[in-house]
């Protein structure tokens, strides 16, 4: 039971996590906020993640593509 709240949780923060990705890039796009205004290792970790939840929205979008590339 325990491992199933800890699960949970761990969804939980993960979820919150994307929010506060979110709220980041609309402060930016407001003007209220420049990234240059968080440290260099928040700039670098949130840089990390926009550039991996690209990449994975990239993949995403691949997945019916057909296997064969002389099928189309």
């Amino acid at each position: 039971m325990k491992a199933d709240g800890a699960r949970g949780f761990a969804a939980l923060d993960a979820d919150l996590v994307r929010v506060l990705e979110d709220l980041i890039d609309a402060l930016i796009r407001l003007n209220v906020l420049r990234i240059t205004d968080l440290p260099l290792e928040a700039q670098t970790k949130l840089f990390e993640r926009k550039h991996f939840r690209d990449g994975m929205q990239n993949r995403a979008l691949q997945l019916f593509a057909p296997d064969d590339p002389d099928a189309a």
